[in-house]
């Protein structure tokens, strides 16, 4: 008979990777946009795979040992995949948090036995990222065995989605042409960047950050959005590579949150608010590309973590959020990508074998 292994693992972040690619809409000219869903990784979010990598890297490098303590500042999809590896690997793991972050995160994060250390004041407007390194720094300095990953700076965050490129080229025929994904460290639109032209892929890449945030040479201002762009006073890290970005653009809180509030009642799929603005800019341009094009966005994390803050009618209204016409221009904008439906795609294969020729008979 034919043996067939288990399809069984042995560990949670043995799940990582191997994520699903999802058709979202298609224009009048037949380019279609496809969703990376990383919110299928363990944790949630595409940054269990970053979070895993710069563990590797720090134990083959003699920076993290037995027993050792893991200290990072987080704002929370980054924490909790460090989390997850901690627990996995018997590491103590203290996560530096604001109040800005969103609230289920960080719970989530402690739910794993993480430490939580809190800077700023409760009623902040803004991401407190320059004293949570201050606080990180200091944690490290005063304990021999702490490791800081730092994510903005280790370069093994970029190496950590060299398996998302591949992937994306494994379940698709043809090139990436185009990839739209939010900014914030830099690793997974740079890392993803960097690794579809190593394999030959010619795509252009559009890097997205919230209104306010420095990335790309804006004004500062104040933003909601979590996990992406980078606040006033911050300085831009060295995972965000400006070589592997062909275009940066701007989206607001508004516009950011209503998109990923329509796609979730319209489609089913629930994603936070930064891929919201990705998928916000990838719906404004579909129409526009060249016929036959393939956009794909990176969703990184799942809006289930975000019911107390995107998806709240009352959160967003307190904070000037909550636009009726904007939920309906995204509306206009999902429902105008109802083009021809795309012919399969698929290779030339030989024809399967007779059963009786793959059957060991006794």
């Amino acid at each position: 008979m034919i043996g067939r292994g288990e399809n069984i693992v042995a560990k949670v972040s043995d799940l990582v990777g191997r994520t699903p690619l999802l058709e979202l809409c298609t224009a009048e000219s037949a380019s279609r946009l496809l969703v990376k869903l990383e919110q299928f990784n363990p944790t949630g979010s595409a940054k269990a795979r970053m979070a895993e990598e710069m563990v590797n890297a720090a134990e083959r490098s003699g920076a993290l040992l037995p027993g050792g303590r893991i200290v990072e500042p987080t704002s929370g999809n980054t924490g909790l995949g460090l989390a997850l590896i901690a627990v996995e690997r018997g590491y103590r793991f203290t996560a530096v948090v604001d109040h800005h972050a969103c609230k289920d995160k960080l719970g989530a994060i402690a739910a794993l036995g993480a430490e939580l250390v809190y800077v700023g004041d409760p009623g902040t407007t803004g991401p407190s990222t320059v004293r949570r390194r201050a606080k990180a720094a200091e944690l490290v300095a005063q304990d021999p065995t702490a490791y800081w990953p730092d994510q903005h700076n280790n370069p093994a965050n970029r190496a950590g989605y060299r398996g998302l490129a591949r992937e994306l080229l494994a379940d698709m025929f043809g090139d990436v042409d185009y990839l739209v994904s939010a900014i914030g460290t830099g690793g997974s639109l740079c890392g993803t960047a960097t690794e579809l032209r190593h394999l030959g892929s010619r795509v252009r890449t559009i890097g997205v950050e919230p209104r306010g945030s420095i990335i790309f040479g804006a004004e500062p201002g104040k933003y909601w959005q979590t996990g992406s762009g980078s606040p006033a006073g911050f300085p831009v890290g060295g995972n965000v590579d400006y070589a592997q970005v062909d275009e940066g653009v701007q989206v607001d809180d508004v516009h950011a949150f209503a998109t990923a509030r329509v796609l979730a009642r319209r489609t089913g799929l629930m994603m936070g608010g930064s891929a919201g603005a990705a998928l916000y800019v990838a719906l404004k341009r579909l129409g526009a590309l060249p016929a036959g094009s393939t956009m794909v966005t990176l969703v990184c994390d799942a809006g289930e973590k975000y019911l107390d803050s995107v998806f709240d009618d009352e959160w967003l209204r307190g904070k000037g959020l909550l636009d009726t016409a904007v939920h309906e221009e995204v509306e206009r904008l999902l429902a105008s990508h109802t083009g021809p439906v795309p012919e399969p795609r698929h290779e030339e294969i030989a024809p399967l074998a007779p059963l009786d020729d793959l059957v060991a008979h006794p």
